[in-house]
């Protein structure tokens, strides 16, 4: 086998863990901007219903409170998206410096290693928002549940 062949296959190699990383960040981009879709969705249910005028004052009073929560939560969302759109960006960036450190021979190991962490650093911050965007869903729920109550 061709010893240029045999560094290629290695660099591939190296290349499958990002790859396999890049594949679940695309699936928390997927279930992201679903979430995001649906809250747009919810928002804009919540404006006709004030625009079309709410007589009832405490009902005024919550659906302003459930607007302003969805607005915040659309705020989160966008960015752990941003920050989850980024994390994939350096993914990509690590598995092509790596072909490229091989191809022209140049060293590249210590730059690989801060685009790696810094796109767990990302990723990190966008699971974060990710985790404090449905805590307030699930909060926005309670409330919703102690005015029927």
């Amino acid at each position: 086998m061709n010893s240029s062949i045999e560094a290629l296959a290695g660099v591939i190699q190296m290349a499958v863990a990002p790859v396999f990383l890049l594949t679940g960040i695309a699936g928390f981009l997927n279930v992201m901007s679903g979430r995001l879709s649906r809250i747009i969705d919810r928002a804009r249910i919540v404006e006709r219903r004030m625009s079309a005028g709410i007589a009832d004052e405490p009902r005024l009073s919550m659906t302003r409170i459930e607007l302003r929560t969805l607005w915040r939560r659309v705020k989160l969302i966008n960015w752990a998206i941003g920050m989850c759109t980024a994390s994939g960006l350096m993914v990509c960036t690590v598995v092509v410096s790596l072909f490229v450190g091989d191809f022209w021979d140049l060293r590249l190991a210590e730059p690989i290693i801060v685009l790696f962490m810094l796109a767990l650093v990302l990723l990190i911050f966008a699971l974060l928002l990710f985790i404090k965007e449905v805590h307030l869903a699930t909060r926005l729920l309670h409330v919703g549940r102690e005015f029927t109550d």
